[in-house]
Formats: structure tokens, C-alpha cells, sequence
């Protein structure tokens, strides 16, 4: 199950909140999809009658669609889950991004595709700045889990974390995976696949453990998920790998 560490704003279903109320849905969906009306109900204290008209508003608009998904005991029919299309993501805000794209094309021109993993380096620096004021050195994993899950989400990508895998005596099948709802850069990293790369690289260094990308939205997938192992510390050979990256 999630477990977001920011909760959305719960909203009532009068005439005078609707619009308020109709965004904090797609908030929702946009943090916990692919997410169920009953799940959006119990979040923001709405009845099931009134989640559904306002996606069915959403999905009218093109902002969010339906999304199948197999019934945890894998008989019966799929339930609907429903997600953000891309036509939301866009909705929700890229401001200057084609400005943005346009400068990077010619700094990759002038500078060859090292200056944009340096750039996409330093444009993740103020996360790392603020991971680093949240988490003490002594921080266990499941402290720089939360942190790094507070940090995106405060910084714009409607971030939330939830559990994966068994949780049997063998902790390397343990696991937590971060998501991340939205991109304020998803339409340049599509384009320069370095800044995913160096997120990546970034959550790993952050949380001492070796990260793996599951789905990003900038290919197609309707989160950015990032699985993290638990009960396994991160090899040296990656420690020195990212801490010389991070010094350059």
C-alpha cells in the first residue's frame, strides 16, 4: 500500500469547493495513481458517487484515463485504476520548458553531452542540499527513505513511497519503492535521458544502497518508480562510484 508522507488537503463537495475539489482529486491521482475512487473516497473524505463524477470530469477532459489492473487474488474481474495522462501532466504545469530544451540542445551543441550530465548534476544539487538538512549522518535507511520521499514531494513531484516484495526472514527481498507522480522536467529528460540518469545516480548516493529504475514518465510509464532494496548496505564499489561522481 502507499504510504504518502504528505496527505492531500481534504476538501468537502459543496458547490463553492468544487473546483477545489475537482483539483485535489487529480492531486491524488497524480500521487498515488494508479489509484481507485475508493481509495481517492477515503483520502479526502468524499463518498464514492461524488470521486466518480469528478473523473468522470477528468477522463471527459483528457487528464486522467482508466487503467486495468489484475485483481490481487488474480480472479474476478480487473479493477479500474486510474491514472494521469500525459495531456494532465501538461496541464499541471512545464512552464518555459521549451525555452528551457531549446538552451540544452545548444549547450550540448557548443559542449558535448558531458556538460549535460554536469548540468543535470547541479540541477539536482538543491534536493541533495535539502536531503542533507532533513537526515542526520547516523540516519538508518528507513529514515533516508521518508527524507528523500519529503524532499521530492515538497520540491513538485507529488512523491510517495510503499512497500514491495515479501517480508519473510530473507531481507534482500524486502523492499521499498519511491514514486513519483509528476516531472517538472519530464518533456526535457525525455529528450536528455542524462537527468534521469543522474537522479538515479543521486537517490543511491543519498540512501547508500544500490537504486534501480523501474518506469519513468519522460518513457512512457505513468510514475517514475524507483525500487530500493532493504537490509542490503550498497557495495563499495558503488559508494566510490557515486562520491566521485558527486564531486565533479
Amino acid at each position: 500500500m502507499y504510504s504518502p508522507l504528505v496527505q492531500p488537503a481534504v476538501s468537502g463537495a459543496s458547490s463553492g469547493s468544487r473546483e477545489s475539489t475537482r483539483d485535489n482529486v487529480l492531486n491524488s491521482v497524480l500521487t498515488h495513481g494508479p489509484v481507485s475512487a475508493a481509495t481517492i473516497g477515503d483520502q479526502l473524505q468524499l463518498t464514492a458517487a461524488a470521486v466518480r463524477r469528478h473523473l468522470d470530469s477528468l477522463e471527459k477532459d483528457g487528464l486522467v484515463e482508466v487503467k486495468s489492473v489484475a485483481g490481487s487474488r488474480g480472479a474476478g474481474r480487473p479493477s479500474r485504476r486510474y491514472v494521469v495522462t500525459q495531456q494532465g501532466q501538461s496541464h499541471l504545469g512545464d512552464d518555459y520548458l521549451d525555452l528551457a530544451s531549446e538552451a540544452v540542445r545548444l549547450l550540448q551543441e557548443i559542449s558535448g553531452d558531458e556538460a549535460i550530465r554536469s548540468l543535470a548534476r547541479k540541477h539536482f544539487a538543491s534536493l541533495e542540499q535539502r536531503f542533507s538538512e532533513l537526515v542526520p549522518e547516523d540516519a538508518d535507511l528507513t529514515d533516508r527513505i521518508r527524507a528523500l520521499t519529503r524532499t521530492l514531494d515538497e520540491a513538485g513531484f507529488a512523491a510517495s513511497t510503499r512497500r514491495a516484495g515479501r517480508g519473510g526472514k530473507v531481507t534482500t527481498l524486502r523492499a521499498a519503492q519511491i514514486c513519483q507522480g509528476h516531472c517538472p522536467i519530464q518533456e526535457m529528460a525525455g529528450e536528455f535521458p542524462e537527468f534521469c540518469e543522474e537522479e538515479t545516480e543521486l537517490f543511491a548516493r543519498l540512501l547508500e544502497v544500490d537504486v534501480r529504475r523501474l518506469s519513468t514518465l519522460p518513457t512512457g510509464g505513468h510514475v517514475c518508480t524507483t525500487h530500493v532494496p532493504l537490509g542490503r548496505r550498497a557495495h563499495a564499489s558503488l559508494m566510490a562510484h557515486t562520491a566521485q561522481r558527486a564531486e565533479k
